[in-house]
């Protein structure tokens, strides 16, 4: 029988595991992935944790409580930054967690929402990051790791998006800037942010609370542009990590400028919008003059 209960779930997986395999070989690249979750793992366990499963280079723990899981994320990052084998090879490792209700099967497997946003918040890290919830961080008690916020982001089955943040597991903080007062601060502090577009008479604006805002040759999406060379569901623009992000799911890539520089090509990869600037849908600047979408971030 399935039952349900609180829990924080966390997932770790290595950074640049397909850089690996094309500089190492597949031998040696399973064998330091396997070193990796090996040393994972034993953290895990070490702070009471117990491992689901593993998934190729990605790890999948539960912990009885937030704190357990927090302690044992930031150990983990250490233990990557410690370890000579992992720093020679450039190891990392990039981790998300989340404390909350989930669904526990017989044979050990869980699921539920506590674990799609603990997937989601991983999907959000970068290497060398912890990211989880506001509302975790704000469940832990005694002596724990200082944070910073990193804005909103969606999670899949929530209506609003959720506040979420950056947990500072470097043992020396010195030079970095610490905001956790700023999270544990009212939320009417939080500073909005817009970005507006314009595509010939369109105008749309979006803020830190719209939904993902999707460009493509389709007519479902939010922009349609009818052009051989704009893939069905080519880009889609989203708050996220205190930033409007651009994120290209093309063949042919994405074309941004911002400002005067000169265009960057973003291709199944994601781009901050800031200041002011222009978009291209899968064709440079210099061949496309007709569907340029115009961008300003305030």
């Amino acid at each position: 029988m399935n039952t349900s209960r609180p829990q924080t779930i966390l997932f770790a997986d290595v950074s640049g595991s397909t850089r690996l395999f094309e500089t190492k070989g597949d031998q040696e690249a399973r064998r330091l992935i396997a070193a990796v979750l090996d040393a994972l793992t034993k953290i895990c366990q070490q702070h009471g944790g117990r491992v689901i499963k593993t998934i190729g280079d990605e790890i999948m723990c539960t912990f009885p409580g937030a704190l357990n899981g927090v302690l044992a994320a930031c150990d983990m990052q250490r233990k990557m930054g410690r370890e000579i084998e992992f720093v020679r090879d450039s190891l990392a490792v990039r981790i998300g967690l989340h404390h909350g209700d989930a669904l526990e099967e017989a044979d050990g497997d869980v699921y539920g929402d506590a674990v799609n946003t603990a997937a989601r918040m991983a999907s959000l890290a970068k290497r060398e990051q912890v990211v989880t919830t506001a509302a975790t961080y704000d469940s832990l008690s005694g002596k724990v790791p200082e944070a910073r916020s990193l804005g909103k982001a969606r999670v899949s089955g929530k209506l609003l998006p959720i506040e979420i943040v950056d947990l500072v597991w470097q043992e020396d903080t010195s030079g970095m800037t610490m905001v956790q007062s700023a999270i544990r601060g009212p939320a009417a502090a939080e500073e909005k942010a817009t970005l507006r577009l314009r595509h010939r008479a369109q105008q749309v604006t979006l803020d830190t609370e719209s939904k993902p805002f999707s460009m493509g040759r389709e007519p479902s999406n939010q922009l349609t542009i009818e052009a051989d060379w704009v893939s069905r569901t080519h880009a889609m623009i989203e708050y996220k990590r205190g930033h409007f992000m651009i994120a290209d799911r093309s063949t042919n890539g994405t074309y941004v400028r911002i400002g005067d520089d000169d265009e960057i090509k973003v291709h199944r990869d994601e781009l901050h919008l800031r200041k002011a600037g222009t978009i291209s849908l899968g064709q440079s600047f210099d061949v496309n003059t007709g569907d340029i979408i115009y961008f300003e971030a305030d």
